[in-house]
């Protein structure tokens, strides 16, 4: 299949996590890999180390989007990694490239990228994550809950559709 028309799902969360973010997360980048989708994040350790070696575990492909201006700071798991120097910045590219994200539990940087989603229209499915309430009046896009890892996959594929650029 062609790598372009791969549906492209990111998968934000904290660099240091609990037990149970870093399951979530694995099996999150399994149900990736196991649909066909690319799997997105910051490259770091974390949710991020344990979605990409998931997804490495079922035969996905992983990007990783770094902070930093070296390649090997990408953990074991990163297939292609994307050096930027930007550090924090870097999370607008981690949201642009992704179709749909999956925040799983999270620190600021995860409410920062679930935010830039919101604000760029990329769908965003929350996996024991940041809740966002709008001030009152103000719609914003809404934030699909998701209870199980499979929950989370199946939603993000579902709001990428048939769009899949």
């Amino acid at each position: 299949m062609d790598l372009r028309i791969r549906p492209r799902i990111g998968v934000m969360g904290p660099s240091q996590c609990s037990r149970r973010a870093w399951d979530l997360a694995r099996e999150v980048g399994i149900l990736i890999a196991r649909r066909g989708g690319i799997l997105i994040c910051g490259g770091g350790r974390g949710v991020m180390e344990a979605a990409a070696s998931g997804a490495k575990e079922a035969g996905g492909i992983t990007v990783g989007i770094l902070p930093g201006s070296l390649a090997s700071e990408a953990n074991n798991s990163i297939d292609i990694p994307i050096v930027t120097g930007l550090g924090n910045a870097r999370n607008v590219i981690n949201v642009l490239t992704s179709q749909a994200i999956i925040a799983v539990h999270g620190a600021y940087g995860t409410l920062s990228e679930v935010a830039l989603a919101l604000k760029c229209g990329t769908p965003v499915v929350a996996l024991e994550t940041w809740g966002v309430i709008p001030p009152q009046g103000d719609p914003l896009p809404e934030i699909i809950a998701a209870r199980t890892p499979e929950e989370a996959v199946s939603a993000a594929f579902a709001s990428i559709g048939s769009s899949l650029s």
